[in-house]
């Protein structure tokens, strides 16, 4: 251990100035025991500071400083146990440490060590505390301390027989500049002694002179320090005299202040008291006058209706009155709250009984003012105009008495129900018949239309005639077609629907009470295609559930009766359905924009209403579809325009119409789109069927007519469409054109073809002429067969053929006779094309040119 000592401070000390003290060798708690040595080592220069330091052995006679720790930072030592020797031990830094030493001897004098450090460099520090460290290894330092600090005070005893005191700096500067005075001072010892000793006398003659010259002063000091005493002594009784009076004073007043503060909190609960009595009757209180006006008044006049109502009022505010439990305890407020209870009872009944008797009063009347004969709902607003004054009576009776109120709203409810339901039956009877009121011709239609299935021609017997707007209700009904005739009575319906329902609605939410619904967004998906456009959702509101339930008592019959009218129409004709469609979808959405603030019962009935509109508008589309995929035509004569064609012609002007300006305009589009690919699918369909009109002009002149009527009517959603008939009319026209046209100069069109093959196997045009088939003789030959006047006689029977094909509908006898023109001219060319070529410079030519060709078609047409 001393080599390692020795090594340890000659390699890691010694350099940093550092001089070991004490090391012990010990090694990690845990299962790796890494070993290292902890050194305890004190600086060498002032100010002296005490370190710990952990080192390790990182190879043979090499060591590393790895931590260090200051002794100041070391806040207590952990010897583990006082009572045996083991060899654990704990340092506490910022942390606690753990460490076994490599045997108990370097533990206990590593210790022993610290232990000498702190008392000896920490005076005037925290020193560290020592736990669970064996008293001996402590005491035996302090003893040894305390021996060597007594045999220091017995070593100075014997060693000087006489007190010793060393000189200060003044004492020995003035001992040199005595001597620098006596020059013979060093010289002459005996008689600088002997000076010495005279001054020496002379100042204690002084002192003493003094001294005695003192006593007087210090007697007369005496004397005047007793009179002094006497003084305080005299000021002190003053003082506890004073203090005697002044707490008697302040008793007195300690008495007074709390009589003051008893007369203060007196007051303040009398004040209090007052205030509350105050309270207590002008709230409970009611006058004398409202008493009467409750008990007696005639609610029926205006002055008395005026004084039940103010009287109402008042007693509501009383009874509402919250008092402190404990007043509620006194018998007058007892009494008095019996007597409101008394005259709320009284009211609540005869305001109950009078009402009662109105609603059963405006019911007799309702019944007797229903019949008339034209077609329109009778009004309530009257009757309501009557009933909105007591509205405050009645929301005070829903307060006072919930019993009588919801007796009072059934015998509104049962009397008022019964005049809806019976308007509304009269109301909807007279719109059946006055649909059924139609012209023979419109009866005649009826069978086209049966269980609500349209047909191809349904749409052909109203005539192409295109409708202005319906709904304007202006001309007689002799002025109307069926169609037109059903707009204008549907949209009736909904003119009056629609004020009779708001109106009953909010003099039902005004009369009886009921708050405003909750907000909710209304998509069209919470309907089959609801009344909302695609992509959009609009702010509405709830209804009240005791409105809507009040509401739904009241029209009972309402939905029931616009279903079956919507039945009966599409009976009549399925194309009601579209009118139907629009006409709701238009009044759902103007009440939802037009009533924001609320919801509306009627709302609700039509979205449920437009959901069956809806598909019956769907039904109608897949019956055109189908007609239109089953139809067919007679084969024997020739084909034409197809029915269903036409069928689209009507059905877009009148759609177009119904729907300008709607927000279901997509559902137009979507049935179009589907009306369109039946249509395509079944031209070409009857195009190969149809024995006697070719295929060609059977798909060109029906697209012909479905591209001028897409043109004329300008349906966006439909472009695509017209462009694709166009397509279609052109190529199939020119296919036509090409199979009919066919050959008209046949031999010389074989002539050539001939020629023609001898070029593509190599043979030089101008050698063409000289190959025995192909000569100048043999074209002459072929071209003297077709004379001015074959050719023109050719024509004339080609334009026979094509004016009996095509049908007169289309005009399309001169366009196509043009395309012919167009061919022919076209085959000309290319005839005298490869005679310029091929027998250039022999003078052979057609015995036409294209200037007769030109006058050959015209002629033709004019004489036609």
């Amino acid at each position: 251990m001393a080599a390692i000592r020795h090594t340890l401070q000659r390699d890691i000390f010694l350099p940093q100035d550092e001089r070991l003290i004490e090391v012990v060798h010990v090694s990690k708690t845990g299962k790796r025991k890494k070993s290292s040595f902890l050194c305890a080592t004190v600086t060498t220069d002032a100010p002296i500071q005490v370190s710990i330091h952990k080192v390790k052995k990182i190879d043979k006679d090499n060591y590393k400083k790895r931590q260090t720790w200051l002794l100041t930072d070391l806040k207590f030592v952990d010897g583990k146990n006082s009572e045996m020797d083991v060899p654990e031990f704990d340092l506490h830094f910022e942390k606690p440490y753990k460490w076994i030493a490599s045997n108990v001897t370097e533990k206990s004098s590593f210790i022993t060590t610290l232990w000498k450090l702190s008392q000896r460099y920490m005076k005037q520090l925290k020193k560290p505390d020592f736990k669970n460290v064996k008293s001996e290894l402590l005491e035996e330092q302090l003893a040894l301390d305390e021996a060597q600090s007594e045999q220091r005070d017995n070593g100075a005893d014997e060693g000087a027989p006489e007190d010793y005191q060393a000189l200060s700096q003044h004492e020995e500067a003035d001992l040199e500049r005595m001597m620098n005075e006596c020059e013979y001072a060093i010289g002459n010892a005996e008689a600088f002694v002997e000076r010495l000793a005279n001054d020496l006398s002379v100042l204690d003659g002084a002192n003493i002179h003094s001294i005695i010259e003192s006593q007087q002063k210090v007697a007369d000091l005496m004397q005047l320090l007793d009179e002094s005493l006497v003084d305080i002594d005299s000021l002190e009784q003053s003082l506890d005299n004073y203090d005697d009076r002044l707490e008697r004073v302040r008793v007195h007043m300690e008495v007074m202040e709390q009589k003051d503060s008893m007369i203060q909190i007196q007051k303040q609960n009398h004040d209090q008291l007052i205030s509350c009595l105050e309270e207590v009757t002008s709230k409970l209180d009611i006058e004398k006058g409202h008493q009467i006006a409750l008990e007696r008044a005639d609610i029926g006049t205006l002055k008395g209706y005026r004084e039940c109502k103010e009287a109402a009022s008042a007693l509501q505010q009383a009874i509402s009155t919250e008092l402190h439990p404990g007043l509620e305890k006194l018998q007058a407020v007892i009494d008095q709250r019996q007597l409101l209870n008394t005259l709320q009872d009284t009211f609540a009944k005869r305001l109950a009984k009078y009402l009662n008797s109105i609603f059963v009063k405006q019911g007799s009347e309702m019944a007797e003012n229903i019949s008339s004969g034209q077609l329109f709902l009778p009004k309530h607003s009257g009757y309501h105009k009557d009933l909105k004054p007591y509205s405050d009576l009645m929301q005070w009776l829903k307060w006072a008495d919930k019993d009588a109120f919801y007796t009072l709203s059934k015998v509104y409810i049962d009397q008022i129900s019964k005049r809806y339901e019976q308007e509304l039956q009269e109301f909807f009877e007279k719109a059946r018949l006055t649909l059924q009121f139609k012209s023979k011709s419109a009866e005649g239609k009826k069978h086209l239309v049966k269980e609500g299935k349209g047909s191809s021609g349904d749409l052909t017997k109203l005539g192409s005639k295109k409708l202005g707007t319906f709904h304007d209700g202006k001309g007689s009904d002799h002025d109307l077609t069926g169609r037109q005739k059903f707009d204008v009575v549907f949209t009736q319906i909904l003119s009056e629907l629609n004020p009779a329902c708001r109106g009953e609605q909010d003099f039902a939410a005004e009369f009886f009470g009921y708050t405003d619904g909750i907000d909710l967004d209304i998509s069209e998906d919470d309907f089959d295609g609801s009344f909302i456009s695609r992509h959009r959702k609009i702010d509405t509101k709830v209804l009240p559930p005791d409105l809507k339930s009040l509401m739904s008592v009241l029209f009972s019959s309402l939905e029931q009766e616009l279903r079956n009218f919507i039945s009966f129409a599409e009976k009549m004709d399925s194309f009601f359905a579209v009118f139907m469609l629009v006409r709701i979808s238009h009044d759902v959405l103007s009440q939802t924009k037009g009533n924001k603030s609320s919801a509306s019962y009627l709302h609700l009935i039509l979205a449920n209403c437009l959901v069956e509109v809806k598909r019956k508008f769907d039904l109608y589309i897949d019956a055109q579809e189908q007609s239109i995929k089953d139809t067919k035509v007679s084969k024997k004569s020739r084909c034409g325009i197809l029915p269903f064609v036409k069928d689209f012609e009507i059905f877009a002007e009148q759609a177009e119409t119904v729907f300008k300006g709607s927000d279901r305009r997509r559902d137009l589009d979507k049935a179009y789109s589907r009306l369109m690919i039946a249509h395509h699918q079944t031209i070409h369909r009857i195009a190969m069927e149809h024995q006697k009109t070719p295929r060609d002009v059977v798909i060109f002149e029906n697209f012909h007519y479905l591209h001028a009527l897409l043109s004329r009517l300008k349906i966006t959603s439909l472009e695509q469409e017209r462009k694709e008939a166009k397509q279609k009319k052109q190529e199939h026209m020119q296919s036509y054109v090409i199979a009919s046209l066919g050959r008209p100069m046949e031999k010389l069109t074989h002539f050539f073809e001939g020629v023609q093959s001898l070029i593509n196997q190599g043979v030089k045009e101008e050698e063409v002429g000289y190959q025995m088939a192909f000569n100048k003789q043999e074209l002459r030959k072929v071209i003297k067969e077709y004379p001015n006047k074959e050719v023109k006689k050719g024509l004339e029977s080609l334009y026979k053929k094509v004016e009996k094909t095509l049908c007169e509908e289309t005009n399309l006898t001169q366009v196509v006779w043009h395309s012919f023109q167009d061919e022919f001219i076209s085959q000309y060319k290319h005839i005298d094309n490869m005679i310029q070529r091929c027998y250039g410079g022999s003078n052979v030519s057609l015995e036409f040119t294209i200037q007769d060709v030109l006058g050959f078609f015209s002629a033709i047409a004019e004489s036609h």
